[in-house]
């Protein structure tokens, strides 16, 4: 940051001493061209033409040289603007001694020399050049006097001419030290907005919202990290419009911009089944305006409405536990007394054991509810899925009594880490594996299938079973708390895996339902770790 600073300003010092030897060499073609067609305006040359036309000729090679070494860059900065000054004095003191004195005008170049010279110089070197400027003036008239050539010296007019050199030089002083000041404060600012700038942009690029940037043209000027994994961009990837990313995200941001479409609105995204909430807010700027689009995981949101669902759930839980348990402990110890006397008929004994087998059930509903607003909030730790579904898989065969190809595991990429409650884990995995189990029809009953979306790095499990598949109607409501196709199921399963999987930033969906069976797959959260293709 400090050496692009000092390069900057000595960027700037050059260019300055070009436009200072510029001046020099204007002023000395000038004077060669009005020498050379013989049109010298009083009284320039008046006294002795020839020497003037000398050192206009030797100014204008001077200042060409000059020009030539500052391009070269060499000698340094400050020698060459000393002897330019110096020079430059020289000079303009022989031409005004070839133009009759102090009355030819050249004083008034001699001010600018000084003042010249002091802008470029640092610390107090004007008045080194103003108090040179002075002596050469004052020398000049005293040479005119001593050497008697016609002209009378103006001793009062070099006394004046000197004091402006001193005013001229201390001005121009103080003007380039406020020049400094604030080139100094121009570069701290930029230097604080640079670092602002940096700030922002690693904020921006750190937040786990996905955040895309276009212009009015909806050419894409930002695409945050967070955006990137949500809608499957290589790290490498560029674009340079919306509809190259996502092409159903372009359309609704169109029609939000054409005021037909919504302010937020859901999308899917390919055959991920992932759903993004995208928002989209625009910014005004000048005579132009960008669009701010907001990208967030719905699995994400849907976890924090969970929380919401489960405190509510949990007060009614508490509430009813105690007014329906009560009773429904009654009704079943009664039925079993009326199950175990004596007098009691056999219909009537087949009466009590639907009392018995219903009151359980009723039982089992309340302690899944229960169990639901009892949960611990989710713990993620890093699961590795290879061994996880290793140790998953024996465990069902052995609990269901299976054989060894009644449940195939196919691990496609090996080394695959996951964010996840493994107890959680295990009880979704459970479930979804009993219904698959109990439907399926063929062999293999169970294939659970691991990998990652290559787009997103997304890993993934797919539990397929070899059943008929399901009707449309059941598929529509499938994750309703209560729904269930079973006579002595709860219709809770599927709804606490869901929501389980919800809890730890996962999603669970049905993938497929075709007549050779259903696909439920489970999305997982991204992960750093590395994963090994086979």
């Amino acid at each position: 940051m400090k050496e692009s600073k000092n390069q900057h300003s000595t960027k700037v010092s050059w260019e300055a001493l070009t436009y200072f030897n510029f001046y020099h060499f204007l002023i000395s073609f000038l004077f060669v061209s009005l020498f050379w067609i013989g049109q010298l305006p009083e009284p320039l040359g008046e006294y002795d033409s020839q020497l003037f036309g000398i050192t206009a000729h030797i100014y204008l090679f001077i200042s060409i040289a000059a020009q030539l070494l500052v391009r070269l860059k060499s000698p340094p900065y400050v020698l060459q603007v000393g002897t330019s000054v110096f020079i430059d004095i020289i000079i303009i003191t022989i031409m005004m001694y070839a133009s009759a004195g102090l009355n030819s005008g050249f004083g008034m170049l001699l001010v600018i020399a000084v003042a010249g010279g002091s802008l470029l110089s640092s610390g107090k070197t004007g008045i080194l050049y103003a108090a040179v400027t002075t002596i050469m003036v004052l020398g000049h008239e005293a040479y005119m006097h001593l050497q008697q050539i016609g002209v009378t010296p103006n001793y009062t007019h070099a006394g004046f001419l000197g004091i402006t050199f001193f005013a001229t030089a201390i001005i121009s002083h103080a003007l380039a030290k406020r020049v400094e000041v604030s080139e100094a404060l121009a570069e701290e600012r930029a230097d604080d907005l640079e670092k602002l700038a940096i700030l922002n942009e690693h904020i921006v690029q750190r937040l786990q919202s996905g955040i895309v940037v276009l212009d009015d043209s909806f050419s894409v000027v930002l695409v945050n990290e967070s955006a990137r994994q949500l809608l499957g961009i290589d790290a490498d990837s560029t674009f340079s419009t919306l509809s190259e990313i996502s092409a159903e995200l372009d359309l609704r941001a169109r029609e939000w911009l054409e005021l037909t479409g919504r302010h937020s609105t859901i999308i899917k995204l390919g055959n991920e089944n992932l759903d993004i909430q995208a928002s989209f807010t625009r910014i005004k700027l000048e005579r132009k305006f960008e669009v701010l689009i907001f990208l967030e995981d719905m699995s994400t949101i849907r976890q924090r409405a969970q929380h919401l669902k489960l405190a509510s759930l949990g007060r009614l839980t508490a509430s009813i536990a105690h007014e329906i348990r009560n009773p429904l402990g009654a009704i079943s110890h009664a039925g079993q007394l009326l199950f175990e006397s004596e007098s009691i008929s056999d219909e009537n004994r087949r009466l009590t054991t639907i009392i018995s087998d219903q009151s359980k059930r009723v039982n089992n509903i309340i302690e899944n509810v229960m169990s639901i607003s009892r949960r611990e909030k989710a713990t993620p730790t890093v699961v590795k899925l290879d061994e996880f579904l290793e140790k998953f898989s024996q465990e069902l065969r052995t609990r269901h009594q299976l054989q060894a190809d009644d449940v195939q595991i196919i691990v496609k990429t090996t080394n695959i880490y996951v964010n996840m409650d493994p107890s959680q884990l295990h009880q979704v995995l459970w479930n979804l594996s009993e219904n698959g189990i109990r439907y399926s029809k063929n062999s293999p009953l169970l294939v659970i299938y691991c990998d990652i979306v290559k787009a997103t790095q997304r890993p993934y499990i797919d539990i397929i079973d070899c059943g008929s598949g399901m009707e449309k109607n059941v598929e529509e409501q499938l994750f309703e708390p209560f729904f269930t196709t079973s006579a002595g199921g709860s219709g809770l399963g599927l709804y606490i895996a869901r929501e389980l999987c919800e809890a730890n930033q996962a999603t669970l969906n049905l993938h497929s339902n075709t007549e050779s069976g259903c696909c439920f797959r489970i999305y997982f959260s991204h992960h750093e770790k590395q994963h090994t293709i086979i």
